[in-house]
């Protein structure tokens, strides 16, 4: 039989045991850790911006174009649209369960740019944006003035040049949004009088500012051919951009026929602002510019939480004297709290466990065998929750704890088989193992297959659902289908090296063996009277199921529980206009 190759060699079991359990050591680290498991479908977002225009403008001209194209791309589940009158154009497009992101950004991407000969030209010029959506939301950033000498614009733009680009190179971030960003602006607020007056139109406006404010490339003087008595080249450089008021104020918008000119100064006023004042960030009553980081899609929340909080207190060192930072709100709080309530009862399930088997095994070297097992284990299911793409979250270490019960199993069967044998047969630990393993082998293996047959099939369970349980399902048999191996492997190398042989017992353990004697008998005898009144035993089944279906339908069904996180979203909407 096989098993006696690990019998007589239980350094060569060992080494497999160590290897499994590197491998779970080396994986944990690099697992990234998470609430649940990654169920939220794959989005990709479309955005454009048509500055001026309203809400139907834009739905008509922007978004209906490229939503008719963009529909249907391969792997799509469904697309929503907002249009809104700060001519911003935003199409979520999800992606079925498990779609690649990747793939889907770049059909999408090709997709919307067959629309872009039908939008208008100001909306190409800006710009239309396809990226990889990421729906975690994992932090708040908020700056404050604690003098208030800084406005929100400042702190908006301060976070826009300062912070937002640093936090999105942290390895997992998917985006870094900017709650009611105002950036800063030129803003023209023109007379309709004075523009009657003169006989002007906003149009002849937006076209001095479009004609005056560019920058070109005035070429060079000197270069290549000339003659050969040119002895220096250079280049030419023109006033492009312009920057002040003043410059702003000084664009000409029309010169008459005898040399009068009309300015933009002349027509309007001119001021430094923000480029809209459509939405605003306060913190407990005081400007702010709210910065949100997001989750990329089976990233490390927590890594991302820790790398953010570093990252905010080294720039804070270079911030402007008055302005300070606070993080407001951190999901991973709570992850962090979660998980490491999971953590302490899987401490606490080994524990129990290991004091069961101690006081029913009644020796402290067959108790020792379960307690090097089941940590194997456990921990070399790390590496395959990683070959996955599994992450640590409360489903999995939910699996863990459920199989701390599974795998110890397997072990104290080869171990009870094995006392047993020593016991009533008075064999050496080393043949004792190699009988009791000819008893056991079929036994560990079906049991096994069994288990690990009730629970692969979840895997499969298509949609959300499925998506959800399908690492707790695989945490088990992985587990399970791990400890079989230790089974056969390392717990018959360790019986035939740790087994004595110990014929007195404490008394602690003997009052123990007389009382669960007794508890045994009265049972043996309620079994009787059971068995006599078969027929009241079968109704009380029947009614104990009506029971159970009656409850199934009154009690209230979820997707998951309900938790109280520490923190609550208030949403209000006015009414139509």
């Amino acid at each position: 039989m096989f098993v006696n190759f690990f019998i007589k060699r239980p350094i060569f079991a060992t080494v497999i045991a160590l290897v499994i359990v590197i491998s779970g050591v080396v994986c944990i680290p690099i697992l990234p850790v998470a609430q649940f498991p990654d169920i939220a479908p794959p989005t990709v977002q479309v955005s454009a911006t048509y500055t001026g225009a309203s809400a139907e403008v834009v739905e008509s001209t922007v978004t209906s174009p490229i939503e008719e194209q963009v529909n249907g791309v391969e792997g799509m589940t469904y697309m929503t649209s907002y249009s809104s009158n700060n001519g911003s154009s935003t199409i979520n497009v999800t992606f079925d369960i498990g779609y690649d992101l990747d793939i889907a950004a770049v059909d999408t991407q090709n997709y919307a740019s067959i629309a872009y000969p039908q939008i208008p030209d100001d909306v190409r010029k800006y710009g239309v944006t396809t990226k990889k959506q990421a729906t975690d939301f994992i932090l708040v950033v908020n700056l404050l003035s604690s003098d208030k000498k800084y406005d929100d614009l400042f702190l908006s733009n301060y976070a826009s040049i300062n912070i937002e680009d640093t936090l999105k190179r942290i390895p997992g971030v998917g985006n870094v949004t900017i709650f009611g960003e105002r950036k800063y602006s030129m803003r023209f607020w023109l007379d309709p009088d004075k523009l009657a007056s003169l006989k002007l139109t906003a149009d002849d406006v937006i076209s001095a500012i479009n004609e005056q404010n560019i920058q070109v490339a005035a070429g060079s003087i000197g270069s290549p051919p000339s003659l050969p008595t040119q002895a220096f080249q250079f280049t030419l450089t023109t006033k492009g951009r312009l920057a002040t008021t003043e410059e702003f104020g000084n664009i000409i918008i029309r010169t008459g026929e005898d040399n009068s000119v009309v300015r933009m100064k002349d027509v309007g006023k001119i001021e430094m602002g923000a480029e809209n004042y459509n939405s605003f960030s306060r913190l407990s009553g005081q400007h702010s510019a709210s910065v949100g980081i997001y989750q990329f899609p089976g990233a490390n929340a927590v890594n991302i939480a820790n790398d953010s909080r570093k990252i905010m207190e080294e720039l804070s060192k270079r911030f402007p004297k008055g302005v300070t930072y606070r993080i407001a709100y951190d999901a991973t709080m709570f992850v962090k709290e979660s998980v490491a309530e999971v953590i302490k009862t899987l401490v606490i399930a080994m524990f129990l466990v290991f004091l069961v088997i101690f006081i029913f095994l009644q020796n402290f070297r067959t108790t020792l065998i379960p307690a090097i097992t089941i940590p194997v284990s456990l921990i070399g299911t790390f590496a395959l929750l990683l070959a996955f793409g599994f992450s640590i979250n409360t489903l999995t270490l939910f699996g863990l704890v459920l199989a701390i019960g599974l795998v110890v199993d397997d072990s104290i069967v080869v171990v009870e088989n094995v006392s047993r044998i020593m016991a009533e047969e008075g064999l050496p630990p080393m043949e004792a193992t190699e009988k009791a393993m000819q008893e056991v082998v079929g036994p560990i293996i079906a049991t096994t297959l069994v288990l690990m047959a009730v629970f692969i099939p979840v895997s499969f369970m298509p949609g959300i659902t499925g998506q959800l349980y399908k690492q707790f399902a695989l945490t088990i048999a992985i587990s399970v289908g791990i400890s079989a191996i230790n089974a056969l492997t390392l717990s018959p190398a360790l019986c035939a090296v740790i087994l004595k042989s110990e014929s007195s017992h404490g008394w602690f353990f003997s009052k123990f063996n007389q009382g669960f004697t007794t508890l045994t008998k009265t049972y043996s005898k309620w079994n009787e009277i059971f068995i006599k009144k078969w027929k009241i035993v079968i109704a009380a089944f029947l009614v104990m199921i009506a029971l159970t279906g009656l409850l199934f339908h009154l009690l209230p069904t979820g997707f998951v529980p309900d938790e109280d996180q520490g923190y609550f979203y208030l949403l209000l909407k006015g009414p139509e206009g």
